[in-house]
């Protein structure tokens, strides 16, 4: 996800800044914002049926609390940006080709006022995305890189060793032989 919205992201500031690729930009974003929001769809029920594993000891109460909401605005966004960009387009009568012949319906009536204060509530809620991204990234790199409390093995997929797990396998320096560790 975080590799698709910064995906997004870029191909959103690309297509405002370049003239030449727009359209290429265009055919990328669209069926890209629908994949985000089917798996944010997927991503809400899978939450609604797992439990968190816990915060590291080392956060504060208020940090889990700006943690916890950060989360939220950026579900919050994974949602709202994909379905306010479907009503901006079908507010500005633009087919939403998501591959080939295959359109996605309107989902709002053609009114240019209303194409106008979507398009500019997008890009608000675009910036948005892109700062509440860089807080949650920040904070998780401070956390892994320099607090190194395990925040990363509670938001990943995979299993993630943490330096005391490294330290507790590598050899002794006390000349204790390797192969009984």
């Amino acid at each position: 996800m975080a590799a698709m919205l910064l995906t997004m992201l870029f191909i959103g500031v690309a297509m405002v800044a370049s003239i030449g690729d727009y359209h290429r930009l265009v055919a990328l974003h669209r069926p890209l914002g629908i994949a985000i929001l089917i798996l944010a769809i997927i991503r809400v029920i899978n939450r609604m049926f797992t439990t968190l594993p816990p915060f590291p000891p080392t956060m504060s109460l208020w940090e889990r609390r700006v943690a916890t909401a950060t989360e939220k605005w950026l579900y919050i966004l994974m949602f709202a940006l994909p379905l306010v960009g479907w009503g901006m387009l079908s507010a500005g009568r633009y087919p939403i080709v998501m591959f080939g012949p295959v359109q996605l319906p309107p989902i709002l009536p053609a009114n240019p006022m209303l194409y106008a204060v979507l398009r500019k509530t997008h890009t608000i809620l675009a910036y948005l995305l892109f700062l509440t991204f860089l807080a949650h990234l920040t904070t998780v790199l401070f956390h892994t890189l320099v607090i190194r409390d395990g925040l990363l093995r509670r938001m990943a997929l995979w299993p993630v060793r943490s330096s005391k797990t490294v330290e507790n396998i590598s050899p002794k320096s006390d000349g204790s032989d390797p192969a009984k560790i």
